[in-house]
């Protein structure tokens, strides 16, 4: 029961050293175009699919070794260079690259995410060297070895990680033992040179983050992130004061949990093709429910689910709430990916197949559009199902959707009603 499925002994060269290795970690007949690319780094707009085509399909081999490199971590915690590379060769080896989505193509874009996320103005030397170490790391590893279905599926399938995990966070859980057991591969423990101090930090530190990705913890961490929002602390610069371990790390599993939602926040033109691959993933498991008799998964049915109104309501109801408080927690650091989320969410409604009756926006409330969501530990008024609707359509400013969420707060404040260690399917229907 000890073995942990899906961890495969890789040969990568362990005979690299200063001297040979390549100029961004991976092989390529590509390093000026390559090189290119990578001035962009730094930057939100940064084109991940074009990084991929110039590292032969080696994103997250070479988005670490650019970032590591960039930020010093190489040097500071005095990892190996050839260590390094062969873990995140064997790191991105262990991702499928069958899947759709969930593949290091993501995992990197989720890492070059969180680079820029933590080299926000407003978190100017909050967090130490080691958490920003752990922040990386777990984003890179944060999908290792996703089957393409989701934790549902393989709870309702009876799987064996499902067994394993008791039906908890099953594939966060997994991400994580084995991210974690490929340092043991021979030349791959990049944290060898870590005390031991340092190493059970870290653990703890991307442990939490990882964890964080399970979207069933969506809703607590908003409320998380909107009570710090209320309560922050900023210094005359305009730095948030974190002083606080607990403060830090919830500022980090937000930060994950964003640059893994941070798709609808990019350029249209990256968004889009991040919208058909995780479509494209969601009916491959909507087929695999059809064959085995299962019912279809919301979003997974291909005969029935609106790509557009997938899109809409998706940014409606989870990202524009995450973003526009992680904005407000950084302000104004943010506002120009909140503009571009909604400039995108404009675009994916006036792609919509239009009805012939109702005006712009309302024909949505025509149709029952639900997001179904898995919910633990969280705190809500007296219902069993939470009915969220915006009268608006979502077409106000920002300003006046700040003013309804803070009704909506003070509302849930006057009724706190707990509910604990209890699933409940939040279902997000527009009326």
């Amino acid at each position: 029961m000890s073995h942990i499925s899906g961890v495969r002994k890789l040969s990568h060269s362990s005979s690299l050293s200063s001297t040979t290795v390549p100029r961004f970690g991976i092989n390529t007949d590509h390093e000026d175009e390559l090189a290119k690319e990578l001035e962009d780094l730094d930057k939100w707009s940064f084109n991940i699919f074009r990084v991929a085509e110039f590292s032969n399909n080696r994103p997250l081999s070479c988005i670490m070794y650019a970032i590591f490199q960039e930020r010093e971590l190489l040097k500071t915690f005095r990892i190996p260079v050839d260590t390094f590379i062969t873990f995140v060769m064997t790191l991105e080896d262990h991702y499928h690259g069958n899947n759709a989505y969930h593949n290091s193509l993501h995992a990197a874009d989720v890492t070059q995410s969180m680079h820029v996320l933590l080299s926000t103005p407003a978190f100017d030397a909050v967090f130490t060297d080691l958490e920003i170490l752990a922040a990386l790391f777990a984003a890179a590893i944060h999908d290792v070895d996703h089957p393409g279905v989701s934790n549902q599926f393989l709870i309702n399938t009876n799987s064996e990680l499902a067994l394993m995990y008791n039906d908890e966070s099953v594939l966060e859980n997994h991400h994580l033992a084995v991210g974690f057991k490929l340092l043991h591969l021979e030349n791959c423990d990049m944290f060898q040179n870590l005390t031991k101090r340092q190493r059970q930090s870290l653990r703890k530190v991307v442990i939490d983050m990882v964890l964080a990705t399970d979207m069933s913890k969506h809703m607590t961490l908003l409320a998380d992130l909107k009570t710090m929002v209320e309560t922050k602390k900023v210094t005359s610069s305009g730095v948030l004061l974190l002083d606080h371990y607990t403060e830090r790390i919830q500022v980090l599993r937000n930060m994950v949990h964003c640059a893994d939602l941070s798709n609808p926040t990019k350029p249209l033109p990256l968004y889009r093709q991040w919208t058909e691959r995780i479509m494209e993933e969601f009916f491959r498991q909507g087929d695999k429910e059809r064959e085995r008799g299962m019912e279809i998964s919301a979003m997974c049915d291909k005969h029935t689910a609106s790509v557009e109104k997938s899109q809409v309501g998706f940014i409606d109801y989870i990202v524009h709430p995450l973003w526009e408080t992680w904005a407000d927690l950084v302000h104004p650091d943010a506002q120009e990916l909140l503009d571009t989320l909604e400039e995108n969410r404009e675009w994916y409604l006036n792609t919509m197949p239009q009805s012939p009756s109702p005006p712009p926006d309302r024909h949505l409330q025509h149709d029952r559009f639900q997001f179904e969501l898995t919910l633990e530990e969280m705190e809500y008024s007296n219902h069993n199902h939470i009915q969220l609707r915006n009268s608006s359509g979502r077409t106000g400013s920002s300003s006046q959707r700040k003013q309804e969420e803070k009704e909506d707060s003070l509302a849930k404040r006057a009724d706190p009603s707990p509910v604990s260690k209890k699933k409940e399917h939040l279902v997000f229907i527009q009326q």
